[in-house]
């Protein structure tokens, strides 16, 4: 990516330690009124890291808008401890939370969609 371009009010490059950095792999995530950014980048040793972003759109009293972000800088050490905590606490609330509903998968679905999966595996895997 060359230049210096905003998305969604997000600025796509990060200055660390005075250095800009720019995006190696980009995408983004619409979930009703907000965004998620999911960027990949490489610190001066060339490792990789991630930064999740989350944007919303907010309106000020006299009509003008901007965009109020929060951001996540993770670690390829981190990775896996991460995705464990967030594994766990996506399931603990699909568990616990009586009306939770997986908008993605319909019920009718889940049986179908493993059985394809086993054929799947089966085929390629095997």
């Amino acid at each position: 990516m060359e230049g210096h371009e905003k998305k969604e009010g997000i600025d796509r490059k990060d200055e660390v330690d005075g250095r800009d950095r720019e995006e190696l792999f980009s995408k983004a995530v619409r979930a009703g009124k907000r965004t998620y950014f999911f960027d990949v980048k490489s610190t001066r040793r060339g490792d990789y890291y991630l930064t999740l972003t989350e944007s919303k759109k907010r309106f000020s009293r006299d009509g003008k808008f901007h965009f109020e972000k929060h951001k996540i800088f993770l670690y390829k050490e981190d990775f896996d401890k991460f995705m464990d905590g967030l594994t766990e606490t996506i399931e603990y609330i699909k568990t616990n939370q009586v009306d939770f509903i997986d908008e993605e998968l319909p019920a009718s679905a889940e049986v179908t969609d493993s059985v394809e999966l086993d054929e799947f595996e089966e085929k390629n895997f095997s």
